[in-house]
């Protein structure tokens, strides 16, 4: 049987983690990222390599799949998602693993997702839906207790503002309905209650109808050690959390994943591909703090090196519509990452510095490096983004995993990188001084 030729789209770390894990089938023979990383950038007749088409060129993108001859495309970030990529890629006749632009509003729209999570009967914090902002004004001004302010499209992940007083809202309010923070994004707020807990990442492979879970993960998103500083797409994460103990996941798939598969099918839009739930588990139970509608990043590079089954089978499984028929099997043990990120990120950062000791950190024994931000220059691979690199350990426990990511993450130096030094805190984990 001739080896498959796949294509990612997508330029990150989850991509470059889909790559590897989808070379290691037997049945493919090439995957192709598009536009892809200096990870992923392998020359011509090797495995993985990329080819030049954007994420969000949707015409550039079957254009290439067409012209490369791929059977399979996986949908790696939420932007093509939201144009209608699957749909487009559908209709030309291609095999695409990902959620239509429709079932994709569970992400794409976080109006559409809290209102069809009240209707479905998922657990999710209390809110109000504005497009108006002197009715949003008043509305924050009249309630008591803290608020979060999320702007309803797609913000590259900067969406979110979480506010601990009426004045951070009134801010917050102000900077996405008046200044235009994040643009088209913010011409719909949702203003939300503050709920607190623990967050915890729960991933599932579904073909529109089954549910099957993958391990659990917690991701980092605070920029600096003890969670202190803004927001970012997430600098660190590890799988299994603790957190989720076989009760709490059997909730989970009862009372959101399921329900939310049921609830878009029933809707005339089958949900297929992977559903990502954002948990906080309050003192009042698990609340849904949002879908996403793919892979996360960090969290792939923490689950997939758990992944004993091959994914494309999977994949292939979700697409025809038989996930029920594949056992998903785990590897025992852990999993951790840690984002190497460039000075100054989440906000202005300089980009072509060289990278040192990526090979010494890769020869790391349990140590995966995953590039995201990154390019191929000359003879040099050099930074390219806020997010430089995942650095993912595997270990026979979670101090172990920690260990091996720390160890491989010493090897690295490009001028100006930072790290968190207490990925795994929140499982009790501490850092060696």
């Amino acid at each position: 049987m001739p080896k498959r030729s796949l294509m990612i789209i997508g330029a990150g770390g989850r991509e470059h983690a889909l790559a590897w894990k989808l070379v290691q089938s037997a049945q493919v023979g090439q995957v192709l990222v598009a536009p892809g990383n200096g990870g992923t950038d392998g020359a011509p007749g090797t495995p993985i390599r990329n080819i030049p088409a954007a994420a969000d060129d949707v015409a550039g993108l079957l254009d290439a799949a067409r012209h490369a001859g791929v059977d399979l495309v996986v949908v790696g970030p939420e932007v093509p998602l939201a144009l209608g990529i699957v749909d487009r890629l559908h209709a030309a006749g291609l095999r695409v693993f990902g959620p239509t632009q429709a079932a994709a509003r569970l992400e794409t729209s976080k109006a559409f997702a809290k209102d069809f999570m009240r209707q479905a009967g998922i657990p999710t914090a209390g809110y109000a839906v504005f497009t108006d902002y002197a009715a949003a004004l008043d509305y924050v001004r009249q309630t008591a207790g803290p608020l979060v302010v999320k702007a309803s499209g797609l913000a590259a992940g900067k969406g979110v503002v979480v506010c601990d007083d009426l004045a951070q809202a009134e801010q917050a309010l102000f900077d996405i309905m008046q200044a235009g923070a994040f643009g088209a994004a913010g011409d719909v707020v949702i203003v939300e209650e503050r709920l607190t807990g623990p967050e915890v990442s729960l991933l599932a492979f579904t073909d529109g109808r089954t549910v099957l879970p993958m391990v659990t993960a917690q991701d980092h998103k605070r920029v600096f050690d003890g969670d202190q500083g803004p927001n970012t797409g997430g600098m660190g994460a590890f799988a299994p959390t603790p957190r989720v103990t076989p009760a709490l996941l059997d909730e989970a798939l009862r009372t959101v994943m399921q329900p939310a598969v049921d609830g878009m099918a029933a809707q005339g839009t089958p949900y297929v591909g992977v559903l990502y739930a954002g948990l906080m588990l309050t003192p009042a139970g698990l609340r849904v703090l949002e879908f996403n509608a793919r892979f996360g990043d960090p969290e792939t590079q923490v689950i997939l090196p758990l992944l004993e089954t091959d994914l494309l089978e999977i994949i292939d499984a979700c697409i025809d519509g038989r996930l029920a028929e594949v056992d998903v099997r785990w590897t025992p043990g852990a999993a951790a990452t840690v984002v190497a990120a460039s000075a100054g990120y989440p906000g202005n950062y300089a980009k072509g510095l060289p990278i040192r000791g990526l090979e010494e950190a890769d020869s790391v024994p349990g140590v995966t490096v995953f590039h995201a931000g990154t390019r191929r220059h000359q003879a040099d691979v050099v930074t390219d983004g806020g997010r430089v690199l995942a650095v993912t350990g595997v270990g026979a426990d979670l101090a172990a995993a920690l260990a091996c990511a720390y160890a491989g993450v010493q090897q690295i130096h490009f001028t100006g990188m930072h790290y968190r030094r207490d990925i795994g805190r929140q499982a009790g984990w501490q850092a060696p001084p």
